[in-house]
C-alpha cells in the first residue's frame, strides 16, 4: 500500500504528527490509527471471503484484482489463445511510420536500406523532416491558409 514512501516522507509525517498531536498524545494517536487500519483490513478480507463463499465453488479462484479492466485484458490477451502474439510480432510500428513519413515527404528508399531525398525533401539526422518550411525572401509575406484560421 505504501511501497513508494521514502525516509524523507516518513520524517515529514513524524514531524507533522508531532506538531499536530504533540509529544504526549502522539503514541495514542498512532495506536488508534494502526488499530483502525487493522480493522479495515479485517473487514475487507472478511467481505471478500463472504463474496467468494456466496459465488460458489466455481469461483473459488476468483480474484478481485481481475475486475480491473487493465488486469483483465492483460490476463486474457496474455494467454495467446487467439494467436495475437504472431500479429504483434509481425507489426513493426516504427517501420510503418517511417514508410508513411517517406511517402508524405516524397523520400525514395534505396536498395541498401537508406533513404534518399527526392524532389527537394530535406532530411534531418537521417530522418525525414515532417515540417515543410520554405525560406521567405526579404519583404515576402508568408502564404495565407484559409483553413488554418
Amino acid at each position: 500500500m505504501f511501497n513508494d514512501i521514502g525516509w524523507a516522507e516518513v520524517l515529514t509525517l513524524a514531524v507533522l504528527g508531532m506538531l499536530v498531536f504533540g509529544p504526549d498524545k502522539l503514541p495514542k494517536a498512532i495506536q488508534d490509527i494502526s488499530r483502525m487500519i487493522r480493522k479495515i483490513r479485517e473487514f475487507s478480507d472478511s467481505a471478500k471471503q463472504d463474496i467468494r463463499d456466496e459465488l460458489g465453488p466455481e469461483f473459488k479462484d476468483f480474484e478481485f484484482e481481475d475486475l480491473n479492466p487493465k488486469a483483465y485484458l492483460r490476463k486474457q490477451l496474455g494467454n495467446d489463445d487467439l494467436g495475437l502474439q504472431d500479429i504483434r510480432d509481425s507489426f513493426d510500428l516504427r517501420k510503418e511510420m517511417a514508410e508513411l513519413s517517406d511517402s508524405v515527404n516524397d523520400v525514395e528508399s534505396r536498395t541498401d536500406g537508406t533513404r534518399a531525398a527526392a524532389g527537394g525533401a530535406s532530411t534531418v539526422g537521417g530522418r525525414a523532416d515532417l515540417v515543410k518550411k520554405r525560406n521567405l525572401d526579404a519583404g515576402e509575406r508568408p502564404p495565407f491558409d484559409m483553413d488554418a484560421t
